[in-house]
């Protein structure tokens, strides 16, 4: 008997969900409190995917009535005058989180431009002291995209306590942040990677299975347990046998949707949450900057 295909987690409505309740507090913060939320983005260059993100952004913050603070940089910048930009932007009392577009150019170490942010306007929460804090049980700004994945799993899995999950992808971005948020909901976690000993009887095991690797597809149907929660994170351009261009993500949706219980698709999964979760980290900075409590 075959089962019935695997729900599809429809990201792009939770994502609308989370953005009208980010925009309806806005509003009360600023009539209660005259608070305006405001955003930096930093864009080094001129990568045409990389202004589409931050388009894409800038548009989603002032839908939710934020304020965007855009910043342009030449790509050959240098990383002295790069530093002292985040360092304007840190002591500038409008702005309420930094984010530094990503990649960026080769003669830039991220890594030293990252440490460079405020941490207390660590949007991305990618700054040593929020990943301490994220990863010692502490409150602090959780990176975007885990942050997502975790919404989506829960609106499938109410309890997670003793769930096996598998995190496929050892990244600093996704896949370890997203380990510890799965730990702090009482899984037991397996972070898997590309030297791991057969990866596919290993994702069998999993109760929640999240694909981070970023190769095309390369989760297959029969890696999947029977009923698991799948989150496929990545997105890769792919080309189809008559030449169409398209999105795929790292798990072969059409194979595993017919063993899933359920699963995230590619587009319209992960990707809405992590801009909407942008502007929740936004809403949550710029109430911790002034002492501000949720109503």
């Amino acid at each position: 008997m075959n089962r019935p295909a695997a729900i599809r987690i429809d990201g792009k409505a939770a994502a609308l969900r989370l953005r009208a309740a980010v925009a309806a507090e806005v509003a009360a913060l600023k009539a209660a409190h005259g608070v305006v939320p405001g955003l930096a983005v930093v864009l080094v260059g001129d990568d045409p995917a990389s202004q589409i993100y931050v388009r894409g952004k800038t548009k989603a913050l002032e839908e939710a009535g934020m304020r965007s603070i855009d910043r342009r940089l030449p790509a050959g910048i240098e990383p002295a005058a790069l530093d002292r930009v985040v360092g304007e932007l840190n002591a500038d009392p409008a702005v309420d989180g930094i984010l530094v577009q990503l990649p960026l150019p080769t003669h830039l170490a991220a890594g030293d431009i990252l440490d460079a942010i405020d941490p207390d306007k660590d949007v991305d929460g990618f700054h040593p002291i929020n990943v301490g804090r994220l990863a010692s049980g502490r409150d602090g700004i959780v990176p975007c995209t885990p942050l997502g994945c975790m919404m989506l799993i829960a609106s499938q899995r109410r309890d997670l306590a003793g769930l096996h999950a598998v995190v496929v992808g050892r990244s600093n971005i996704v896949g370890r942040p997203l380990a510890q948020l799965l730990l702090r909901g009482d899984c037991t976690v397996t972070i898997a990677h590309s030297k791991t000993r057969d990866l596919p009887a290993l994702c069998r095991t999993a109760d929640i299975l999240v694909a981070a690797i970023g190769r095309p597809e390369m989760i297959r149907g029969d890696w999947v347990k029977p009923g698991a929660t799948v989150i496929d994170v990545g997105i890769n351009r792919s080309i189809d046998a008559a030449g169409k261009k398209h999105l795929v993500g790292d798990v072969a949706f059409a194979e595993a949707a017919q063993v899933a219980g359920a699963i995230t698709p590619v587009p319209g999964g992960v990707g809405p949450m992590t801009i909407a979760c942008l502007l929740r980290n936004t809403l949550t900075l710029a109430r911790a900057r002034r002492g501000i409590d949720r109503p």
